[in-house]
C-alpha cells in the first residue's frame, strides 16, 4: 500500500521485513476494523521490534523473530527509560503481531505466548473538584455571552465532556442526527464500533441549542457534511483543536490542574461515583468493556476522601 508507506515507513525496513508490515497494515484496517489511532499505534510498534531485530541481527529474516529477540527489544527499551505502563502496552502488541505471523505461516511458532507482561504501576488520573467544574463551565458560558460563533462552539466542548463523559474522539465524531435533543441523549459510537446511548442534562442542553441556533450556522460550509461540531473553516472539528478548548478554558480556574479532555472524562465518572452512581451504569456510560477499569474512579474517590481527612481531622 503505498499510502501506507508514507504513513508508517516501512521501506526504511528490509524488503523481506517490510512486506510483512504491509501485509499486517491490511489485515488491521480491513480485517479487524481498528481505528487509525490503533492502526498507527500497533504499527509503530511492529516496525520498532523488526527494526531492533535488524540492528541486533542485520541478516535474520521474520522466522528468527523469537522470545530472544522479544525480551531484548523491551530490554532495551526499558533501558531507555520508557515508563512500565507504556512497555505493558508495547508487551500486549507484540503479542498481537506475533499471534498474526503464526496464525498467516510467517513463522512457525508463536514467542509472544510466552512473553511475560511488566506490570504497570496504575497511577490514580487528576481530577476536577466540583467546584472547580462548575467554575469552569462558568468560564466557558461567560466567554460565549458575545455570541461568537467559536466561543459558542467552545462552550458545548467541554460542557459535553464533561456531562457525558465521553472521549474527544467520540466527541468530535458525533453528526447532527447522533443527538436526540428531546430525550437528551446522545448515540456514540465508541471502541471497536461499539454504540451506546449517553444521557447529558440541562446545562448540555442550553449550550446545544445555542450553538445550533447561533454558532454551527455561521460557520457551516458545504464540505461540512453533518458533523456537529465545526472548526472555524466549518470542517469537522479536529480533536487537537478541542484539547486546546479544554486547555483555554481551565487556565482560568484558579487552582484547577491543567487537563485534557480525558481529565474532564475522569472528573465525569469520579463526579457521578461521589454523588451516588452504580458503578455499572457508569462502566455503561463511559464504555468500559472491563468493569476493573471503572473500578479505578472509586479508588479516586477514596483518596480524595482520605487528602480531605488528613487535612482536616484533628487526628489524622
Amino acid at each position: 500500500m503505498a499510502s501506507e508507506a508514507r504513513d508508517h515507513p516501512a521501506e526504511q525496513l528490509p524488503p523481506r521485513l517490510a512486506a510483512h508490515l504491509d501485509a499486517y497494515s491490511e489485515h488491521l484496517r480491513l480485517e479487524r476494523d481498528r481505528s487509525e489511532h490503533t492502526v498507527r499505534a500497533y504499527l509503530s510498534d511492529a516496525r520498532s521490534l523488526l527494526a531492533h531485530l535488524v540492528a541486533t541481527a542485520p541478516e535474520d529474516g521474520i522466522e528468527d523473530l523469537d522470545l530472544r529477540v522479544l525480551r531484548s527489544w523491551l530490554s532495551a527499551q526499558a533501558a531507555a527509560g520508557v515508563a512500565r505502563s507504556t512497555l505493558a502496552r508495547r508487551t500486549a502488541a507484540a503479542r498481537t503481531f506475533t499471534a498474526w505471523l503464526a496464525r498467516t505461516r510467517r513463522i512457525t511458532r508463536d514467542p509472544g505466548t510466552r512473553l511475560a507482561s511488566p506490570k504497570s504501576h496504575r497511577t490514580l488520573p487528576a481530577v476536577l473538584r466540583q467546584e472547580q467544574a462548575e467554575d469552569a463551565m462558568r468560564a466557558a458560558e461567560s466567554g460565549a455571552a458575545q455570541m461568537d460563533p467559536v466561543a459558542v462552539r467552545d462552550r458545548l466542548v467541554v460542557e459535553m465532556l464533561y456531562a457525558t463523559g465521553i472521549r474527544v474522539g467520540e466527541l468530535c465524531g458525533l453528526d447532527l442526527d447522533d443527538v436526540d435533543r428531546d430525550r437528551r441523549v446522545l448515540r456514540v459510537l465508541g471502541k471497536g464500533n461499539k454504540e451506546r446511548s449517553v444521557p447529558f442534562g440541562g446545562p448540555a442542553a442550553d449550550a446545544l441549542d445555542a450553538w445550533l441556533r447561533a454558532g454551527r450556522p455561521h460557520l457551516v460550509r458545504a464540505e461540512s457534511g453533518p458533523a456537529l461540531l465545526l472548526g472555524k473553516r466549518g470542517r469537522r472539528l479536529d480533536q487537537r483543536q478541542a484539547r486546546s478548548v479544554v486547555h483555554e478554558v481551565l487556565e482560568a480556574v484558579p487552582g484547577a490542574p491543567s487537563l485534557a479532555p480525558h481529565g474532564l472524562r475522569h472528573s465525569a465518572a469520579t463526579h457521578l461515583l461521589e454523588g451516588g452512581a452504580d458503578l455499572r451504569v457508569v462502566q455503561e456510560l463511559l464504555g468500559h468493556t472491563s468493569l476493573a477499569t471503572t473500578q479505578l474512579y472509586t479508588h479516586v474517590s477514596v483518596a480524595r476522601l482520605r487528602a480531605v481527612h488528613d487535612q482536616a481531622h484533628p487526628r489524622a
